[in-house]
């Protein structure tokens, strides 16, 4: 109930952000847009993205150790601080693939990538929102503005046949908590540092239908 209560708070929030004159966003009300994310995600969730490089550094130097062709081949996708300007996604489809680095335990891969699947990005009052259509395990969840080049994903991983998507903070095993970034005209990526399995770090690739 806390959760779907901040959810509410959080697209009220949005809706009554101020607009200047000229139909901007004045200085405070776009600070406040950029703060609902923060009220949104646990502590266990802001912690992951203020560690983001530690978790991005380490996945890549075992994914590096163990398939450096592999890796080198992925160029900008996998590297950090390649992010440019306008990360927010235009709404339609998209060929989305998972790339999976650093094994939190022995005996799994330290490099992964992953066929694409179909994702959809949609726009209502409350702003963005993600949801991967196909496989068996399907992140779906809400995209929140931030500072500089990059928003926010909070959002949960949908497993197997479940017909309808867990909402973020239902299952902290289940949450997912990723940074949003664009790194070329028509290429977008999330990283979500230290997911809860499998690896350190797992980059979401995300590119239009048609391109």
């Amino acid at each position: 109930m806390q959760s779907s209560r901040l959810v509410l708070a959080a697209s009220a929030l949005l809706l009554a952000t101020g607009c200047g004159k000229d139909g901007r966003l004045d200085s405070a009300a776009s600070a406040d847009r950029t703060a609902v994310w923060q009220r949104v995600a646990s502590a266990a969730d802001r912690d992951r993205i203020a560690r983001w490089r530690s978790a991005w550094i380490a996945g890549l130097d075992k994914a590096r150790a163990s398939s450096p062709q592999q890796v080198a081949a992925q160029g900008a996708l996998l590297q950090p601080d390649m992010a440019i300007d306008d990360p927010g996604l235009p709404v339609g489809d998209y060929r989305c693939r998972v790339v999976k680095m650093g094994a939190q335990t022995k005996g799994l891969l330290d490099y992964i990538a992953y066929p694409y699947f179909t994702c959809r990005v949609s726009e209502d009052a409350a702003g963005l929102h993600l949801a991967k259509l196909d496989g068996s395990q399907r992140p779906v969840g809400t995209i929140y503005p931030d500072e500089g080049r990059r928003m926010i994903f909070l959002g949960a991983m949908s497993l197997g046949d479940e017909a309808r998507p867990l909402p973020y903070g239902r299952d902290t095993e289940r949450d997912m908590a990723g940074i949003v970034e664009r790194i070329g005209p028509k290429r977008w990526r999330i990283a979500f540092p230290y997911p809860r399995w499998e690896s350190t770090i797992d980059v979401f690739e995300l590119i239009p239908k048609g391109v």
